[in-house]
């Protein structure tokens, strides 16, 4: 397979599974643009990138996705020095053992595993649908089986507990059905999937006894992040699922995610919801 002439970019790029992805996509041509937030890191792995795929047309951008205003600017600035979108893989996620708050005052596990994503892609929007046929996929989670969504309690407010990686991770599931359904004949196509148990750095920003232990057992039975990263390359560059959409990925394959993953006028209302958080005056209609 080829990506020659297609532009990728991919959130959460500097470590892990989006890492991997982006040195698979660079090194089957296309052109790879990563999201990091420390400058000196992210600049590090560029060029960990184009040495190892041999691929010069490796870029990065800047941004702290937990700012809504940071995000704004990191498509100001890709709409600005690219012409094309084919990929967009919202990659980036956190998990967080206490309740802490966004810049702009919001739970910071919906602010980056939801909220981030859905301005991100909302906004690039018109240049997405201006370069189909062209892909969004968003890295949901297994853990999303444990998720309920409780719109008097997005936000952690009556009560905060790990489940809100879960809540997240549902809330990224019905996101991506119901911005499928807006995207339908447009040429544009959004799945989601669950990458398996990977050792990553991920989860690290936690302190405690509980989350080292955790770690230090991860690595002993999750698989790599070239591993990890498998379904996130076949999702971006396979030929077989240019058309296929609205569907969640396990080992490449579709799988039947859990049912409050399917409640369509759950995804709606959440859907609104997101878009009045974000301020989002002219996003994708229902009916597109």
């Amino acid at each position: 397979m080829t990506m020659q002439g297609k532009v990728c970019l991919i959130k959460g790029a500097t470590n892990g599974i989006g890492k991997s992805t982006a040195h698979e996509l660079a090194r089957m041509g296309a052109t790879v643009v990563i999201v990091g937030r420390d400058a000196q890191k992210t600049s590090q792995v560029v060029e960990e990138i184009r040495a190892a795929s041999g691929n010069d047309t490796v870029d990065s951008l800047l941004a702290d996705l937990s700012s809504q205003q940071d995000v704004r600017r990191l498509a100001n600035e890709f709409e600005s020095k690219y012409s094309h979108l084919h990929v967009l893989l919202n990659n980036a996620g956190a998990v967080f053992m206490r309740r802490q708050l966004s810049v702009d005052g919001i739970e910071m596990t919906f602010a980056l595993n939801l909220l981030a994503p859905f301005l991100l892609t909302n906004v690039l929007l018109d240049k997405i649908q201006a370069s189909a046929p062209a892909r969004i996929i968003n890295v949901s989670s297994g853990a999303h089986t444990s998720g309920k969504i409780e719109f008097a309690n997005l936000q952690g407010e009556r009560g905060y507990s790990h489940r809100a990686y879960g809540n997240s991770k549902l809330a990224t599931l019905l996101f991506t059905m119901e911005l499928a359904h807006r995207l339908d004949g447009t040429g544009v196509t959004a799945n989601a999937l669950h990458p398996g148990l990977v050792s990553t750095g991920f989860g690290k920003n936690n302190p405690g006894f509980l989350m080292k232990t955790i770690r230090a057992v991860v690595p002993l039975i999750a698989r790599s992040p070239e591993k990890g990263a498998d379904t996130s390359i076949y999702l971006a560059s396979s030929p077989g699922v240019q058309s296929v959409t609205g569907k969640y990925f396990v080992g490449r394959k579709v799988t039947q995610p859990a049912p409050q993953a399917t409640d369509s006028a759950v995804a709606r209302k959440l859907w609104d919801v997101s878009a009045e958080m974000v301020h989002l005056a002219d996003g994708l209609p229902a009916e597109a």
